[in-house]
């Protein structure tokens, strides 16, 4: 991009969010096919989804229910009565040239989410669809440059619950937010497996600017291909940059869809953007109006798991946790679950959320791996968190034994007692490793009763690698104050 223009008007960002989120059922929104991800190309596919004359749409019940616990999630109405309707566009992964979809009466509506400023965001609608396909482009990294494309039609038909913004978000951070606590809410629903890396939930960005003070909305852009809150962020920063210089610099921001080049950090006109006319909506003939009664509401809202926001409430109330180590805890739901369960065991609390969002996570990332991948049990990580805080071993040992604790599934206090690795505390066996670390280094003894005081960690480190980390830190260093200055 160019070298940024220096505005002679202060802007103002506007972004709306429509999240897709594809519901977690075992077979697809109009046909019994299988939403099974990764299969070979085309397998998932039968007459209703590929578009064949005659075959007839089948509701998924299971979709319906996900997305009414969703809605009341994000505190939708939901509607007594919705439709579907057909949305008729061209495109090769499109097998019918028409998405069933919902369009003037969509099953939930009129919701919203806090941020964490407190500030609602509004929500317009979340309606039921069917995913397209997806087309494989050959002989490059995208469809440009492409040889040539095939269709994979395994997601035709697979059911999505678009959730659509109001113009409400301000700043890319803002929309990261958003994103990330609606990503959060349909895993603890267990609706969604929120993995944006696999396309299960995709989100476009409409982003324009206007003068600060202005009412009227600008010419949006419709971002697409983020496939991270990150890249979102990212996307929503530039966009905004882009149509500021534009405008300064006596340009028009043109209605368009454009894309998100994650290697270059720059998004790309990709089409002129439809407007719903250009859709040709209209009722679909084969499918019967959806009719919700409050009683199966209720009852899916009886049954609603806890929330997010409900479990930080928790961490922070019943556990103490800080704000900070509750969200970490928060938005990996797996951790969460971990340390609650963990708590049950030990009341150590602030040391197990430690280990869990530090360590822990440490070690899950540089392996690539998540929690669910290692051999990690409650009563290890309670067995961790027992012996740390009774001085029992130091963080040096636990970080040492902590891969068998991961990998093999090995309880901590075995490991200790079996390898020798509890911590010396005891006063007269520190004297005497302290005392030979003296005789060992006259030098050092030396510059540190001249007053070099700093060469207190250097006797402390020396202790501990005497003692193979066995030593107790935190009575080491008085001892060896003591005994230098006799």
């Amino acid at each position: 991009m160019a070298s940024a223009v220096t505005p002679a008007t202060t802007y103002e960002t506007v972004i709306g969010l429509e999240v897709h989120v594809q519901l977690k059922t075992a077979s697809k929104l109009f046909c019994p096919d299988s939403t099974t991800f990764g299969q070979a190309p085309n397998v998932n596919t039968c007459t209703v989804c590929l578009g064949y004359p005659g075959a007839l749409p089948v509701l998924n019940r299971q979709a319906v229910e996900y997305a009414i616990m969703l809605g009341l999630a994000i505190h939708c109405e939901i509607a007594e009565v919705s439709k579907f309707d057909r949305k008729h566009y061209f495109y090769p992964d499109l097998p019918k040239a028409y998405q069933i979809s919902q369009f003037d009466m969509p099953l939930c509506q009129h919701g919203w989410m806090e941020l964490n400023s407190g500030r609602r965001v509004r929500i317009l609608r979340a309606h039921l669809e069917e995913d397209a396909g997806k087309l494989v482009h050959a002989g490059a990294d995208g469809l440009s440059g492409s040889d040539y494309s095939l269709s994979d039609l395994n997601r035709a038909g697979t059911p999505l619950l678009e959730i659509v913004s109001e113009p409400d978000l301000r700043s890319g951070e803002e929309a990261r937010e958003y994103l990330t606590q609606l990503r959060n809410i349909v895993r603890y629903l267990g609706v969604c497996d929120g993995n944006l890396e696999e396309g299960s939930m995709r989100c476009d960005a409409n982003v324009s600017v206007r003068p600060l003070g202005e009412q009227a909305l600008g010419v949006k852009a419709e971002i697409k291909n983020m496939n991270s809150a990150r890249a979102l962020q990212r996307a929503i920063e530039y966009e905004a940059q882009r149509q500021i210089e534009l405008i300064e610099s006596g340009g028009r921001v043109i209605q368009e869809t454009r894309l998100w080049n994650e290697a270059t950090g720059v998004t790309l006109s990709m089409r002129g953007k439809e407007g719903s006319a250009d859709y040709r909506y209209f009722p679909e003939p084969d499918l019967r109006p959806l009719v919700v009664s409050r009683e199966w509401v209720e009852r899916l809202r009886a049954a609603s798991p806890e929330l997010p926001h409900h479990r930080f409430e928790r961490l922070t109330g019943e556990f103490g946790l800080s704000a900070y180590d509750a969200n970490l805890l928060v938005d990996v739901k797996e951790l969460g679950d971990c340390f609650e369960a963990a708590a049950a065991l030990t009341p150590r609390y602030k040391t197990l959320a430690n280990w869990l969002i530090g360590d822990i996570t440490a070690a899950l990332k540089a392996d690539r791996r998540s929690l669910a991948d290692t051999r990690l049990t409650p009563q290890a990580l309670a067995e961790l968190a027992d012996l740390l805080e009774e001085n029992v071993i130091s963080s040096a040992i636990a970080k040492k034994i902590l891969p068998d604790v991961l990998n093999d599934g090995a309880l901590p206090r075995v490991l200790v007692e079996s390898r020798g690795l509890a911590q010396v505390s005891d006063t007269g066996a520190l004297r005497d490793l302290v005392a030979a670390v003296i005789a060992d280094n006259p030098q050092q003894v030396e510059q540190y009763r001249a007053g070099k005081d700093k060469l207190l960690g250097f006797f402390v480190g020396q202790a501990m690698k005497r003692s193979k980390g066995s030593a107790n830190p935190e009575l080491l260093a008085p001892i060896i104050q003591a005994m230098l200055a006799e």
